[in-house]
């Protein structure tokens, strides 16, 4: 089997498979000789910014000098982007050789009579063998769904569990309030592991440190009051974390949203745990934290192009909170969301707090798609009125690109649309039918 086989079958596995018990998992990485137990560990979960607070704490720990392993969801456009090791996708090969023994591993199982691993549990199981294969000495994962019942969640020992902001999503899973959402994020805290959490809100705050607290845990909350942004550019951010470790210590981001000094705050205390088994300065962090790169986030990807993959109400939020600050620039929007989403409720928010001089809207293939149409629809109902609907992605893109003008293009809505859309810029770019 080579590389392309192994893609179309891991493709394949929705299709043939359904949601194992965390016994199963936790079997199979026992028949896989236990490759999560060879290195540290940080788990994350949240509903938003956990990806950002994986990618920062991961780029402080290799700018250190150490072997780190980063496992992330979903990819947006290529596979192995799901797995970084030392800042790099892993390669083709390696993706490849992990994939075989996983796949050995299910045929096994099937032969036997019992389950095969589902589409993300096969990709986390491929992950600890790609890290233990490269000598990883401290890997970083991001729950997929959830944390309590989310394959992640087999990892024995952590050494830190962070829980990033909380928000309502996944209701149909997770529960319909924040306390029960944060009681399936807190299920990811384990005995002995120090807990890193987003502090704002008191019910919230309440559910996490019970958990903690059934273990004895350290909790580390992150309160608003305990940072300062003191100068805000077109490419970064400069702010001061207060508290004893980092004693007001001027910290710059190379991003523009405002709502990633939380997450690179959360980050910080994840690393003072940390520093107390691995070295790591105070340059170190600033320097491993400036050179973080995190695509699909607020990512400049052409000049006055910006993707981000806000797909829920509270990162809709952020995305608006950030966009006012180019309002004083022609603004147009291409904008998409899949199926189980409260996309109503996210058009409704963009459209009372931002003007665009025009709104493209696409769609997603596949069993999540939401009709282009019918989000043109929603945006006309929302008081916009030079509104487009296109079908393909590219045809989308192209239109509101040749819109966008002298101004500014956010595409937003949905990973998958930033995935969809960085993939076709490549295949323009490398085609030389460039912008």
């Amino acid at each position: 089997m080579n590389y392309e086989e192994a893609i179309a079958y891991i493709e394949e596995i929705p299709k043939f498979t359904k949601k194992n018990k965390l016994s199963h998992t936790r079997e199979c990485l026992e028949r896989l000789g236990n490759p999560d137990r060879s290195f540290d560990v940080i788990h994350v979960a949240g509903s938003n910014g956990k990806g950002s607070v994986c990618a920062m704490t991961a780029s402080v720990l290799k700018e250190a000098g150490y072997r780190v392993g980063l496992f992330i969801s979903p990819h947006l456009v290529k596979t192995n982007e799901r797995f970084h090791i030392n800042g790099e996708d892993v390669s083709d090969e390696a993706f490849l050789e992990a994939f075989l023994e996983v796949h050995r591993l299910s045929l096994a199982l099937v032969q036997e009579g019992s389950y095969h691993p589902t589409y993300f549990e096969f990709l986390f199981l491929m992950g600890m063998v790609l890290f233990k294969q490269a000598g990883v000495e401290i890997a970083v994962l991001e729950t997929g769904l959830g944390g309590r019942l989310d394959a992640t969640n087999t990892v024995e020992h952590p050494l830190a569990c962070v829980i990033t902001s909380i928000s309502l999503e996944h209701t149909e899973y997770l529960g319909d309030t924040l306390e029960a959402i944060a009681g399936e994020k807190a299920g990811i805290i384990k005995p002995g592991a120090a807990v890193i959490y987003e502090g704002f809100h008191e019910n919230v705050s309440r559910v996490i440190e019970n958990k903690a607290a059934e273990y004895g845990n350290r909790t580390y909350a992150l309160k608003p009051e305990m940072y300062e942004i003191l100068r805000n550019t077109d490419t970064t951010i400069d702010f001061s974390l207060k508290n004893a470790y980092y004693d007001g210590t001027v910290i710059t981001i190379p991003f523009v949203a405002p709502y990633q000094v939380i997450n690179t705050s959360l980050a910080l205390l994840t690393l003072e745990v940390l520093s107390e088994k691995y070295e790591l300065s105070p340059e170190i962090i600033k320097r491993g934290i400036r050179n973080t790169r995190w695509p699909g986030r607020m990512e400049t990807v052409l000049p006055g192009v910006i993707v981000d993959g806000a797909h829920n109400d509270d990162g809709i939020r952020r995305f608006v909170e950030t966009a006012k600050r180019f309002e004083d620039k022609e603004i147009t929007l291409l904008f998409s969301a899949v199926v189980e989403k409260d996309y109503p409720a996210m058009i409704h928010r963009i459209c009372s707090e931002l003007h665009f001089s025009k709104v493209v809207t696409t769609q997603i293939d596949g069993a999540r798609v939401v009709p282009a149409e019918k989000l043109a629809d929603l945006f006309r109902k929302n008081g916009c009125r030079n509104v487009t609907a296109k079908d393909k992605i590219g045809e989308a893109f192209d239109e509101a690109y040749e819109e966008k003008g002298s101004g500014l293009l956010f595409c937003v809505g949905s990973l998958y649309l930033v995935g969809a859309i960085k993939d076709y810029i490549s295949n323009l770019v490398n085609s030389q039918e460039v912008f």
